[in-house]
């Protein structure tokens, strides 16, 4: 189902994969053909034309063969057909298309910043939006009966509903929407799937022909194609996915554990899964600012899923959702050493905290 341009080889097909866990799908989908003197990575298509005839496409934006191979191996672990876009939201738009004129969107009250401007726009031209608090079960049940993810799924299934889910923060190797019966997966992929803070790019992922079909058409006609040496980058970063992710997991639950101890932290955000981690500073906006500041190895920058650690307190962007607290500092833990993010951390936090004092009054040493 993947589009194949004339200059690209044959892949590894489904038969090669197949039972490999995703630690091993990391590395070997979207590999070139093992012919004698073949490379072991794909290479960069660069070229906008393609000489005739032609299998698949006569100009760059129908296809390429380094999207092809990234493609490939999104779509092998997510269990579907991947399309590349040009960013997260490319991606995300083009799903959000298939609401028909007048229709409803049932989204949670938190979701992307961007992608809750886009509900906006879609709330302008006529479009129902509800928001719901997706962890308060009387919101989901009031929208659609439901607040899991399966059941969920499973809901709007049993009404016709289209469900699309965004799995940039879980990441295939936590969650396959679509093995839970989810219609579109989409990822930004300058997140964890590329990890190194270096491309801007977007994918999709489905199972249905019908709207994968819709969903290439989309990216043809409105050009939100990607670049091929983006493409080529984020398969690299792809390779490594696995041991980053694991190491990123396992660093946030140390940091969230030990900020949960700490006396400048009111509340720790953690789901117990994945490498994102909140955290509540007691005193307001400005002593959160003045804690991300402070820190020397954490960055102060937007954006998740890279190899280095970043903070930043979410509210200082205008179009962040007014659910989330002045005080909250977003963190994307990264694959540095664990007692340095925590110290680097930790001599932030005290750096706002008031003295502890002992059992007499006095400041204690």
């Amino acid at each position: 189902m993947s589009p194949v341009t004339g200059t690209s080889e044959p892949r590894h097909g489904a038969a090669d994969l197949e039972g490999l866990s995703p630690a091993s799908l990391v590395v070997a989908a979207g590999r070139p053909r093992r012919i004698p003197g073949a490379p072991v990575n794909p290479p960069v298509e660069l070229s906008a034309t393609y000489a005739a005839p032609h299998a698949g496409t006569g100009y760059g934006r129908n296809g390429n063969a380094t999207w092809t191979a990234l493609e490939e191996a999104v779509g092998a672990l997510e269990h579907g057909d991947a399309l590349v876009f040009a960013s997260g939201m490319a991606a995300i738009a083009a799903a959000m298309a298939f609401v028909p004129a007048g229709g409803t969107v049932v989204a949670p009250r938190t979701a992307y910043n961007i992608t809750t401007a886009l509900l906006a726009d879609y709330a302008d031209e006529g479009h129902t939006v509800r928001d719901v608090d997706i962890a308060d079960a009387d919101a989901a049940v009031a929208a659609l009966e439901v607040a899991d993810l399966p059941a969920l799924v499973a809901a709007a299934r049993a009404r016709d509903v289209l469900t699309v889910c965004d799995n940039t923060f879980a990441t295939p190797l936590l969650q396959r929407p679509l093995d839970l019966g989810a219609d579109v997966v989409v990822h930004s992929a300058t997140k964890y799937l590329s990890g190194h803070s270096d491309v801007l790019l977007g994918v999709t992922v489905t199972r249905r022909e019908d709207l994968y079909s819709a969903l290439q058409r989309r990216r043809l006609v409105h050009g939100g194609i990607a670049g091929p040496m983006e493409a080529w980058l984020a398969l690299r970063g792809l390779r490594t996915l696995h041991v980053r992710f694991e190491r990123q997991c396992a660093n946030a639950a140390e940091i969230a554990r030990r900020a949960a101890e700490h006396p400048a932290v009111e509340r720790v955000r953690y789901p117990g899964f994945g490498a994102m981690v909140s955290i509540e500073v007691r005193g307001g906006a400005a002593v959160a600012d003045q804690v991300a500041a402070a820190c020397r190895l954490w960055l102060d920058a937007t954006s998740l899923g890279g190899v280095e650690s970043l903070v930043e307190r979410r509210r200082k962007y205008a179009a962040e959702s007014p659910t989330v607290p002045e005080n909250l500092l977003r963190m994307s833990v990264g694959i540095e050493d664990v007692d340095d993010l925590w110290r680097d951390l930790a001599q932030a936090l005290d750096a706002v905290s008031p003295p502890r004092t002992s059992a007499t009054g006095s400041s204690a040493p």
